[in-house]
C-alpha cells in the first residue's frame, strides 16, 4: 500500500475528525455566540445539546454512504463523505452570531451540525474497510489502528489550536472570532484531502464467495456495538476534559486545552502500538489486558484530579488514561473489520458505529454535565467512564479471535490470507 494511499485514507479521517471535535473543545465560546441564557449552565447545556444534534444524523449518512461504499466503491464514499464535511465547517465558521441574526444563528448552528453528523457517519465504514483490504495480511492492525491514531491526532491538533489561541487572545476574542479560526484552519485543508482521495486505487473487488455472501455476521455486529459503545464513551469523557477543566474545575482556557492536549497526544502515540502488538500477539490478550486496565485506573485517576486540584495531577491522570486508552482501539477496530463479509464490511462497520455513537457519544458530554449538576459530585465523570470500559471489557471477551497470527500457524512460519 503506497504512502501516498495511506495518508490519503487517514489524513481525510483526521480531517473529518478535527471539526467535529473542535465543537467540543470550543463548546464555552459556541455557547455564547449562539445560545444566550439567563441561568448559569443553561448556555452551555444548550451548546451541548447542539454538539449531540450531530449524532442524530450519523445513522443515516452510515445507511447511505456505507450502502454507497459496498454497492459502488470505497472511493466514492470518502469522495463524498470529505466533501460534505468540508461544506459544514465552513458554514458553522461563517454563521453569523445571535446578536447578529437572532433565532436564525441556532438553527443554522444545528443545520451545520446535522451536515456534519451525516458527513461522519458515512466516514468511518469505508476508511476503516480500506485499510483492512488494502493493507498486507499480517499488519491488519497496524494499518486499522492509523484511524484511530488520526482521530486522536486531530484531537491534538484541535487542542494545539486551542492553546494558541488562548494564549494569543483576550477571553473576549477568543467568543467573538477566536473559534472561527479554528475551524476555518480545518476548512483550508479540504483541497488537498479532495486530491489525494481521487487518486486511491478501488479495493472493493468483484466477484463475491459465496461462502461470505452467506455468512452471519448478527453477532459480531452486536459486540462491535459494545465494544464501540465502550469506546465512544471513554473517548468524549476524555474529551469533555477540557470543558470540565474550565467549568468545574475552574482552571483557565489555556490549562484546559493543555489537558486534552496531553490526553490526545497519550492516545496518538499508543494507538499504532497497540495495533502493532495485536499484529504479533493477537487482537484479544491486547484489548482485553489493556481495556482492564484501564477499568482499574479509572476513578483513582479522577480522585486524584479532584483531590489535589492541580494541573500536575488532571496531566498525569491525562497520560494514564490516555496511554491505556490508545492501546485497545486499534485491535477493536482491526478484529471488527476481519470479522465481517467483505460486501457488507463498511456498511456495517458505518452502521454499528454511527449507532453507538449516537446513543452514547452524542449524549455522553451532555449526560456528564447533567450528573455533574445533578449530583454536585466531581466524581462523576469518572464513574460514567468506569461504567464503559466494563461493558467493553465485557464484549471483547466474548468476540472471536481474527487476528492471522494466531489463526494459521506453520512451524517457524505464519500464514495470513488476504482480507477477503
Amino acid at each position: 500500500m503506497p504512502a501516498r494511499d495511506v495518508l490519503a485514507v487517514v489524513a481525510g479521517n483526521g480531517l473529518e475528525f478535527y471539526d467535529f471535535i473542535a465543537y467540543a473543545f470550543f463548546a464555552l465560546q459556541i455557547s455564547r455566540t449562539f445560545f444566550p441564557a439567563r441561568t448559569p449552565g443553561t448556555s452551555l447545556l444548550m451548546s451541548l445539546a447542539t454538539f449531540g444534534a450531530g449524532f442524530l444524523m450519523r445513522p443515516l449518512g452510515a445507511a447511505v454512504l456505507g450502502r454507497l461504499a459496498d454497492r459502488v466503491g470505497r472511493r466514492p464514499a470518502m469522495l463524498v463523505s470529505f466533501g460534505l464535511m468540508g461544506l459544514g465547517m465552513v458554514g458553522l465558521a461563517l454563521t453569523p452570531s445571535y446578536r447578529s441574526i437572532g433565532v436564525a444563528a441556532p438553527l443554522l448552528v444545528i443545520a451545520w451540525r446535522l451536515l456534519q453528523g451525516f458527513s461522519v457517519g458515512g466516514e468511518v465504514g469505508p476508511s476503516l474497510a480500506y485499510l483492512v483490504e488494502a493493507a498486507p495480511p499480517g499488519r491488519r492492525g497496524l494499518y486499522a489502528s492509523l484511524q484511530p491514531m488520526t482521530a486522536d491526532a486531530a484531537a491534538f491538533c484541535s487542542a494545539l489550536v486551542g492553546v494558541a489561541l488562548s494564549s494569543v487572545l483576550t477571553p473576549g476574542q477568543l467568543d467573538e472570532f477566536g473559534w472561527r479560526v479554528a475551524f476555518l484552519l480545518g476548512a483550508a485543508i479540504v483541497p488537498v484531502g479532495l486530491t489525494l482521495r481521487r487518486a486511491l486505487p478501488e479495493t472493493l473487488a468483484d466477484p463475491e464467495p459465496s461462502s461470505e455472501a452467506a455468512a452471519d455476521y448478527r453477532r459480531v455486529a452486536l459486540l462491535g456495538f459494545a465494544m464501540l459503545a465502550s469506546g465512544t464513551v471513554i473517548g468524549y469523557v476524555m474529551d469533555y476534559l477540557t470543558t470540565y477543566a474550565a467549568d468545574t474545575l475552574g482552571m483557565s482556557a489555556r490549562l484546559a486545552f493543555i489537558a486534552t492536549l496531553v490526553s490526545a497526544s497519550s492516545m496518538m502515540c499508543c494507538d499504532p502500538l497497540g495495533g502493532w502488538l495485536s499484529d504479533r500477539l493477537g487482537r484479544r490478550p491486547v484489548m482485553i489486558l489493556s481495556t482492564a486496565l484501564l477499568a482499574a485506573c479509572t476513578w483513582p485517576a479522577f480522585l486524584a484530579i479532584v483531590r489535589f486540584h492541580s494541573p500536575a495531577a488532571l496531566y498525569g491522570a491525562c497520560v494514564l488514561l490516555g496511554v491505556l486508552t490508545g492501546l485497545n482501539q486499534g485491535p477493536v477496530v482491526a478484529a471488527l473489520a476481519e470479522s465481517l463479509p467483505r460486501r457488507v464490511r463498511a456498511g456495517t462497520l458505518s452502521l454499528v458505529y454511527a449507532l453507538a455513537i449516537a446513543v452514547f457519544g452524542g449524549s455522553t458530554q451532555f449526560v456528564l454535565k447533567w450528573l455533574l449538576e445533578l449530583s454536585g459530585n466531581a466524581l462523576a465523570p469518572g464513574w460514567y467512564m468506569l461504567a464503559a470500559a466494563l461493558l467493553g471489557l465485557l464484549a471483547m471477551c466474548l468476540l472471536r479471535e481474527s487476528a492471522p497470527v494466531r489463526l494459521t500457524r506453520t512451524p517457524g512460519a505464519v500464514r495470513a490470507e488476504p482480507c477477503s
